[in-house]
């Protein structure tokens, strides 16, 4: 029976050898993958079958243009012994009512429309945006969890900016620290 559970950190070594078998090396080459290097996936999910992950899905904190935040979706990958049962659309339709759940606006992706139209996305709304890289600003898809989340977005699909950390000083109300010796 397939389960789908957050990923946990010993899933990381499954999920890798995953993607391996499903994209290859040239995933490393994706400007999508260029987006996601260094940084935490704000969701992850894994199919599990038999206490075997099978599946994953992982999605990204961005920001759609200046003021438009969202999440990028991808990679979306099931073992190739395991395909055609499913477990990629599961996946998919977790991890959107999950992020809608949690109160996410938008979720972008990179791929082929006449697929993932199934679940929503299309480039109706993404016409404004780009991924530095993306050859076929076509593939770059949008769905809205909310109504009007991407309506005038417009600019770079790119991580977020960092915010400032406060001095500590301002945390601290203005109270003076000890000096050290």
């Amino acid at each position: 029976m397939v389960t789908i559970r957050q990923e946990k950190a010993s899933d990381t070594a499954a999920r890798e050898m995953l993607l391996d078998a499903a994209y290859g090396p040239v995933r490393f080459e994706k400007p999508s993958q260029r987006l996601r290097a260094g940084r935490a996936a704000a969701l992850s999910f894994v199919a599990i079958d038999g206490g075997r992950v099978i599946g994953t899905v992982r999605l990204w904190d961005v920001s759609a243009g200046a003021e438009c935040p969202a999440l990028l979706l991808g990679p979306l990958a099931v073992d190739p012994d395991q395909r055609c049962r499913g477990i990629g659309a599961e996946l998919m339709r977790h991890a959107l009512r999950t992020a809608a759940r949690r109160g996410h606006r938008a979720v972008l992706l990179v791929g082929d429309a006449p697929y993932y139209g199934r679940f929503g996305f299309s480039a109706e709304k993404t016409g404004g945006l780009w991924l530095p890289g993306l050859a076929d600003k076509s593939r770059l898809l949008g769905l809205e969890l909310r109504s009007d989340a991407l309506a005038g977005a417009r600019g770079h699909v790119q991580a977020p900016a960092k915010r400032a950390r406060k001095p500590l000083d301002a945390v601290l109300g203005g109270i003076s620290q000890p000096q050290a010796a």
